[in-house]
């Protein structure tokens, strides 16, 4: 397969039109270039807070609450293009009001068939938690698709390895991302290539770049497009199969073979995956000496 990652800017729009064309405009030129996975970022979908103008766009809560009743317009559009594409498409996340006690951040993932489904993030970033009071929603995931086994993990979740553990069944894992820093954005990009060399799996890093000054909120963002594997059989020896340009809008590819994930894991160097269980017996026998 060809995968698609996004270093995804924000934008101002006066009208649904001109979202609907920028959308389209973006999954057309993935699709021109054969890719078959297209991956957005995390919160790239606050640009439609500025459909309900500057005042609720400057506005967090107000600007939270517009983006979350757009959101199913926003999944309308995304199911024609995944359809019209032959494409799958993890669309960007949003905030949104999902019956939990606080908004969720939800990125949905469609298929060609017109099928979708969600994934919640699991675990709060310090601004997620105040001011933005997002919360957690529900379980991790894996989507059974046509190109493999796929797992989502929303930017600060990558940083969790007992989450990319869970998804241990997955051959890719998805990392959609929103950072205002360069520490950020490599965070991401270092639990992104952790996750791969333990699960020996290919993760996908999406970001959104550069800057919204319309809004409070995302304001601010650094990162690029990257694609990463374990750095072993049948991977490059960096583990990086393709990284864009920092901050500069556009797609990064690379071409994917789940038999070369499923290879790795038989007959790698290394065997991280199938070796993680001796973890727990090793810490179960292990002291702590103290010096005095």
């Amino acid at each position: 397969m060809k995968i698609a990652t996004a270093a995804y800017p924000l934008d101002w729009f006066d009208n649904w039109a001109q979202y609907e064309d920028k959308l389209s405009a973006w999954v057309a030129e993935a699709a021109t270039q054969g890719a078959d996975l297209l991956v957005f970022p995390e919160y790239g979908a606050m640009e439609l807070s500025t459909l309900a103008g500057e005042e609720v766009a400057a506005d967090l809560q107000r600007s939270i609450t517009t983006v979350s009743e757009r959101m199913e317009q926003a999944a309308a559009l995304h199911q024609t293009l995944a359809a019209e594409h032959n494409v799958y498409i993890l669309g960007a996340s949003a905030p949104v009001h999902a019956g939990y006690d606080l908004p969720v951040n939800r990125a949905e993932f469609y298929s060609p068939c017109g099928k979708r489904d969600h994934q919640d993030k699991q675990i709060m970033t310090m601004f997620e938690r105040d001011p933005w009071k997002i919360g957690a929603g529900g379980p991790l995931k894996i989507f059974d698709t046509a190109l493999g086994k796929i797992g989502v993990l929303i930017c600060y979740d990558s940083e969790f390895p007992l989450l990319g553990r869970a998804l241990a069944e997955a051959d890719i894992l998805l990392m959609p991302s929103c950072t205002e820093a360069l520490a950020g954005y490599w965070r991401v990009r270092i639990g992104a290539m952790s996750r791969a060399l333990e699960t020996q799996c290919v993760t996908v890093q999406s970001s959104v770049v550069g800057a919204a000054p319309w809004t409070t909120s995302v304001d601010i963002n650094v990162g690029t497009g990257g694609i990463f594997g374990p750095p072993d059989t049948g991977f490059p020896a960096t583990g990086v199969l393709a990284e864009g340009e920092l901050n500069q809008p556009g797609w990064t590819y690379a071409e994917v073979d789940v038999k070369t994930i499923a290879d790795v894991r038989a007959d790698g160097v290394v065997r991280n995956r199938s070796h993680w269980p001796e973890q727990e017996q090793r810490i179960k026998t292990s002291r702590i000496r103290l010096k005095r």
